[in-house]
């Protein structure tokens, strides 16, 4: 009987590690609700929006990831537990007898599991701390309260992955998906990406048909189900622009739109509100504060993980939840892996290390890479490489103004990067090589690749500037460029004075960063004992 009341304890109660519901000094309920009038002036007539938070991800046996919201609902809400879904309507309608637009359906309060996992907001608190008026439970999304989206013109929904982990912290959220599925139509048979192309056809016309074609064989590439759907070849194959709009005109009605919704997520969170990029402007100085502090005290023989440890214990030092992405800490030749996290090298060198590390702030994470001579010097090969890659940077930089290309960043910083490493006999004129196998820019906010056109740059983006060069061992080279890895990264606001460097504060240049690290560290003091 003891061992039967142990296991129905390590059911109910396995160690789910839930993030604080909200937060409260960042950004306000009304911030949350204007983002998501916008939302709504943005959605055809006779719509709905449905967006579900993330479930809850198992790390090992009963212990779960801390937990983390999918960022579009966080946008809209500022709710950071699981077991939600979010409803905006295009217009107001009556439900049961209450006219809304919009609607949120969230977990109860449960005092023994609040006991073991942390307070939950539940109806009420999410009415007084986030500002819905229509709020439900959950199990109310399949109940009384159930929406007929039979009523809707179209319906607004990202991909709903069939593949929700089985943990019983998901079972109420695998249910209400179960149900949106059935009562919305959602597509079983075709593929989610094919449902995109679909909607790319029915936006087309005769003019830019050709364009659509060229999406569809780039998705080729990556997808087998779209090079296996018949409607997409007819398509693609089509003889004319005439006889494509034929082949529109065939496609299956779907109520469903899986595009839709990105599309215009994507508008919204590539502008960062002046709130936002305050935000940013914190998670950006603690991440360049990470990076001086560990200027000061890396030596060699620590370790990758010391490394790694200093700059996340700054993070927290300032109260930052979390970093951002897992941390790339790479010493010599491990720098020239582009997303190393091993960082188990135990004994570093005295050679560079590459350090891509951002906090995260009040869901906003910050991204930003230095790399640094272990021993405190750049030798020759290494200031050539590290100073051809910061003048790259520099130029990507001071094009990140308002109406520049992401294109236009891009291709010169890999002009400079082409032309200098020819000078330095690394490669002959015209040689293709992966010694920059990367783009140099993203957008950086609520995800570290944030939503965002890669487009003309806009008043209010964020973006990187992070231009590399990596020449593993064995590349095809003088052996004295062997295992240098050069990245420099900063998160760049562009403004209409210009670009400003939000990561600024941490050392650039190859004489400032051999200054800083001449400066004692703080933690050369802290000795611990021996493990033995």
């Amino acid at each position: 009987m003891k061992n039967i009341f142990v296991l129905i304890s390590v059911f109910l109660f396995s160690l789910s590690i839930h993030a604080q519901s909200y937060f409260e000094d960042a950004l306000s309920s009304d911030w949350h609700k204007e983002r998501r009038a916008i939302l709504r002036s943005k959605m055809p007539a006779n719509s709905a929006a449905v967006i579900f938070n993330n479930p809850v991800k198992n790390r090992s046996n009963d212990v779960d990831y801390i937990y983390h919201p999918n960022t579009d609902f966080y946008y809209l809400t500022g709710l950071r537990e699981p077991n939600a879904v979010l409803v905006i309507f295009s217009e107001k309608r009556e439900l049961n007898g209450v006219m809304s637009d919009e609607m949120i359906y969230v977990q109860p309060r449960d005092p023994m599991s609040e006991m073991w996992n942390g307070k939950r907001l539940g109806v009420e608190g999410v009415k007084e701390k986030l500002g819905f008026e229509q709020v439900y439970l959950y199990e109310e999304f399949t109940g009384i309260q159930q929406i007929d989206f039979s009523s809707f013109d179209k319906i607004l929904s990202f991909d709903l992955s069939d593949d929700i982990e089985g943990s019983s912290a998901n079972a109420d959220l695998k249910k209400m998906v179960a149900s949106f599925k059935t009562s919305s139509g959602y597509p079983k048979e075709v593929a989610p990406i094919n449902l995109q192309m679909y909607e790319m056809i029915r936006a087309s016309n005769t003019d830019n048909a050709a364009n659509v074609v060229q999406i569809i064989n780039r998705a080729k590439q990556r997808y087998p189900e779209v090079e296996d759907d018949p409607v997409l070849k007819d398509f693609v194959n089509a003889d004319s622009p005439e006889q494509r709009m034929e082949v529109k005109g065939k496609l299956p009605q779907q109520k469903v739109d899986l595009f839709l919704l990105t599309e215009i997520m994507e508008g919204l969170r590539e502008v960062k509100t002046v709130e936002e990029q305050e935000l940013m402007r914190a998670a950006a100085r603690i991440s360049a504060i990470g990076q001086i502090e560990v200027m000061k005290a890396a030596k060699p023989g620590m370790s990758e993980r010391e490394i790694q440890g200093i700059h996340e214990f700054i993070y927290k030092r300032y109260g930052a939840e979390d970093v951002g992405y897992p941390s790339i800490v790479g010493a010599g030749n491990n720098g020239c892996i582009l997303h190393y996290i091993e960082n188990d090298m135990e004994h570093i060198s005295d050679r560079l290390l590459l350090m891509d590390l951002g906090a995260e702030w009040k869901g906003y994470t910050a991204d930003v890479t230095r790399t640094i001579p272990v021993n405190g010097t750049f030798n020759e090969e290494e200031k050539a490489i590290y100073e051809l890659v910061l003048k790259s940077q520099d130029a990507g930089i001071a094009l990140s103004k308002i109406g520049v290309d992401f294109a236009t960043i891009g291709t010169e910083t890999r002009r400079i990067i082409d032309e200098g490493l020819v000078e330095l006999g690394i490669i002959k004129a015209g040689q293709r090589h992966t010694y920059f196998p990367h783009g140099t820019s993203h957008h950086v906010g609520l995800d570290v690749h944030d939503r965002g056109a890669r487009g003309p740059l806009k008043e209010g983006a964020i973006i990187t500037v992070e231009p590399g060069i990596y020449i593993p061992d064995g590349s095809d080279c003088d052996p004295k460029w062997w295992g240098i890895a050069v990245r420099i990264e900063d998160d760049i606001l562009v403004t209409k004075e210009g670009p400003v460097n939000l990561s600024g504060d941490a050392p650039r240049t190859v004489e400032a960063i051999e200054q800083m690290m001449k400066i004692p560290s703080v933690l050369e003091e802290w000795v611990l004992p021996e493990l033995k």
